[in-house]
């Protein structure tokens, strides 16, 4: 199992939270969930942008796997602007192989093409999020964006997470915090 950062000042295992101002369009009203946050670098998965151009069935095809008996309807994510071209299958951990990272008893990720001819044939996990990308920061880069206020942090909820209402999202993980969004605003306060 991969330990999670959280008792050590960092975020991985947590849902990063784009703020209403997010500079960056590519993150506006992102959801994140953060894989690994050290003081080398930081990698997170956007959980809750679909994209509208392609669908499970479509890249099963452009994969050569023929035999899908699960929905076609499983949506692919935007998973962050690097290495769009590679896919990770965020999950739950009622699948494992050799290749799966298992981050603690319920939640995994592999990303290899046998999780999505699994998936594809109905023998996947029961809970996943399929995204191709994933988001990624330079030592002290997120740091600085969280100082800059461009994002919020909270405890990780498996039922957001795999939610299949991809545009409540971000709704459901501010309200989390007990925050109403029409009250965020871009200003960082010092005292």
């Amino acid at each position: 199992m991969v330990e999670t950062e959280q008792q050590s000042g960092y975020f991985g295992g947590q849902f990063l939270i784009a703020m209403p101002t997010m500079p960056d369009p590519r993150f506006e009203r992102s959801v994140i969930y953060m894989l690994s946050h050290s003081a080398q670098s930081a990698m997170g998965i956007v959980v809750n942008k679909p994209l509208p151009n392609i669908s499970f069935k479509e890249l099963a095809g452009q994969l050569g796997i023929e035999k899908i008996r699960r929905k076609a309807t499983l949506p692919v994510h935007f998973g962050g602007p690097v290495e769009q071209g590679r896919g990770f299958v965020l999950h739950s951990t009622d699948y494992v192989r050799e290749a799966t990272i298992k981050f603690d008893d319920t939640l995994a990720l592999t990303a290899t093409i046998d999780v999505l001819k699994a998936i594809a044939e109905g023998d996947g996990p029961q809970r996943c999020i399929l995204a191709l990308g994933y988001a990624g920061w330079a030592p002290g880069q997120l740091d600085a964006e969280i100082q800059q206020n461009s994002w919020l942090t909270c405890p990780l909820d498996r039922e957001i997470l795999f939610d299949g209402d991809d545009g409540n999202k971000w709704t459901r993980a501010i309200g989390k915090l007990g925050i109403d969004p029409s009250f965020l605003t871009g200003q960082a306060g010092h005292a």
